[in-house]
């Protein structure tokens, strides 16, 4: 298995982990690793387009950058959303008040503009 399969197989299952968790009301848990998926994803495609290892950031529009990626206004916005989601789940003092302020529709929009984001990070490796 090569680099580009690796990060997009750790990306795949970072997803199913996302759906078992939205499965389980674990809402936080559900964009934490929604990040993570899409993430990993763009560094698969760093990978594909320049044959290096992709940068140790996790902040989603330099990532995107690094990738040479031509991201919409909307893509644009959702992964700077995306991207507070690592940042902030990573705080053991913030966890409760973010899952609080989680509701099971924004958490399932974000879910849904997910599986959207891979399969168009996918198309391109």
């Amino acid at each position: 298995m090569d680099s580009v399969e690796r990060w997009s197989e750790q990306a795949r299952y970072d997803f199913e982990t996302a759906s078992a968790m939205l499965d389980s009301g674990r809402y936080l848990y559900v964009v934490f690793c929604c990040q993570q998926a899409v993430e990993k994803m763009i560094k698969a495609v760093i990978v594909k387009r320049t044959n290096t290892f992709p940068p140790r950031i996790h902040a989603l529009i330099r990532l995107a950058e690094a990738a040479s990626l031509d991201l919409t206004d909307e893509r644009a916005q959702f992964f700077r959303e995306l991207s507070n989601y690592y940042i902030q789940s990573r705080y053991p003092e913030e966890i409760p008040v973010l899952a609080a302020e989680m509701s099971r529709d924004q958490v399932y929009r974000i879910f849904k503009q997910t599986e959207e984001s891979i399969k168009w990070l996918n198309s391109m490796i």
